[in-house]
């Protein structure tokens, strides 16, 4: 299938949209616009299937995986359903469903290893029409408002290049043109560095909802975090996010450090007490990144080739199926001879959201959303108004706590720390 896509891709060197990165926002844009009949192209680096993280997805992605044509082919790949996320800290756990949310649209998603899942959704947007070719990485960039040109090398080591009436990066942690045009810029987030791996059953389902990503916070350490994801057949995801330094100091090696951490968190001991690696420990490490825009002449950037944030709430890949359902659009009429302001018809929408996801991040490293979440005395609207955001709906501006994230997480946090102050005063 590659070679002969590879094949045909060959003998062109023109198309109406380019598109770097075949993971989850380049197959969603390739499949929107081939559909409308443009000729899209999407160059790979890698050979697909390939190991991926952002494994937890959001019920928003299923909104978005439907306007572009693609559930279906997610669909086929039983994935292990997802409807919350569940939190552990010392004794006190906390689930919060989806379903129960303020929002509208679907309360339940997936969770899912990414190879298979990025596969059937590259797959799925090729039978739409999208051509793609793998192992092949792009060396430079020229931007251009009508015709950007992009320097390709293929396996080989041939190089050729291939002019484009627009082009989307979709290059992830690539950033590809976001280092060719000198637009990244640092994240204000502070680096952090995430160890993880995958295992195999032996996981204690009667204590624990496989429905729920499990997030467990560090009994001693606030900054230091934890994920369980199940996946189906037995399988799970889990990591520990922190400072590097910090982590460095539980062991020689990061498999050592990795399960030295899942020792100091009791739930998680305890369900991983027989749980058996089945591939190496890997490290991510300052992932945060920023663009100085997310556009210029003839481009547009996508998910994690503009802004990463952090994989606490598993918004990865709904925002980046967020931009390129907001860019594949533009691109359409941009192309058909349209004026568009991309400024704000795509990126001030697509940065409300994720500045949404943003507060909702820093109030978990500085302990406000842990108050919240296992506060005992929550009030159902104002519990379901959170789900929302967790659940992905980001950009819902009815809800008060997308309209004034900062304001509204500051308010109830007071109120859940006085509310915990008068509790103690009353057991004494």
């Amino acid at each position: 299938m590659v070679t002969q896509a590879t094949q045909q891709i060959k003998t062109q060197d023109t198309t109406d949209v380019a598109i770097i990165g075949a993971g989850p926002s380049g197959a969603a844009a390739a499949a929107w616009l081939a559909q409308r009949g443009l000729d899209v192209r999407v160059i790979e680096r890698s050979c697909f299937p390939r190991f991926s993280i952002g494994e937890s997805l959001l019920p928003q992605c299923m909104v978005h995986l439907e306007a572009c044509g693609l559930l279906d082919a997610a669909k086929a790949g039983g994935f292990q359903t997802k409807n919350g996320a569940a939190f552990t800290w010392r004794d006190r756990y906390a689930a919060i469903d989806f379903r129960d949310k303020f929002s509208s649209g679907p309360g339940i998603t997936w969770q899912v290893e990414r190879a298979d899942f990025d596969q059937r959704l590259i797959e799925g947007a090729r039978q739409l029409g999208a051509q793609v070719e793998f192992d092949t990485r792009v060396d430079a960039f020229v931007a251009d408002p009508e015709r950007p040109r992009l320097t390709l090398v293929d396996a080989n080591g041939e190089q050729r290049s291939l002019h484009a009436r627009f082009v989307l990066d979709a290059s992830g942690y690539g950033r590809v043109l976001a280092r060719l045009t000198g637009l990244a810029r640092p994240s204000t987030l502070e680096s952090r560095c995430a160890l993880f791996t995958h295992i195999e059953g032996r996981i204690d389902y009667a204590r624990y909802d496989c429905e729920k990503i499990l997030i467990g916070l560090h009994p001693e350490h606030p900054g230091i975090w934890y994920w369980l994801i199940p996946f189906t057949h037995g399988r799970a995801s889990v990591g520990v996010v922190g400072d590097r330094a910090k982590l460095e100091t539980a062991g020689i090696n990061d498999k050592e450090r990795l399960w030295h951490f899942i020792q100091a968190e009791p739930m998680l001991a305890e369900l991983l007490a027989n749980a058996k690696a089945t591939r190496d420990v890997s490290r991510l490490e300052g992932y945060s990144a920023d663009v100085e825009q997310l556009h210029g002449p003839g481009f547009a950037l996508l998910g994690n080739a503009g802004e990463f944030l952090d994989p606490v709430f598993s918004s990865g890949v709904t925002i980046a199926l967020d931009s390129a359902l907001r860019a594949a659009p533009l691109v359409e009429r941009q192309l058909a001879g349209e004026h568009i302001d991309w400024d704000s018809q795509f990126e001030q929408p697509l940065r409300r959201g994720v500045a949404t996801f943003r507060e909702f991040v820093d109030a978990w490293y500085d302990g406000r959303l842990p108050r919240i979440i296992f506060n005992d005395q929550q009030i159902p609207r104002i519990r379901a108004m959170i789900s929302s955001v967790l659940a992905g709906y980001a950009w819902d501006e009815d809800n008060p706590f997308v309209a004034a994230s900062r304001r509204r997480l500051n308010s109830l946090a007071e109120v859940c720390t006085d509310r915990h102050r008068h509790n103690d005063g009353k057991d004494e």
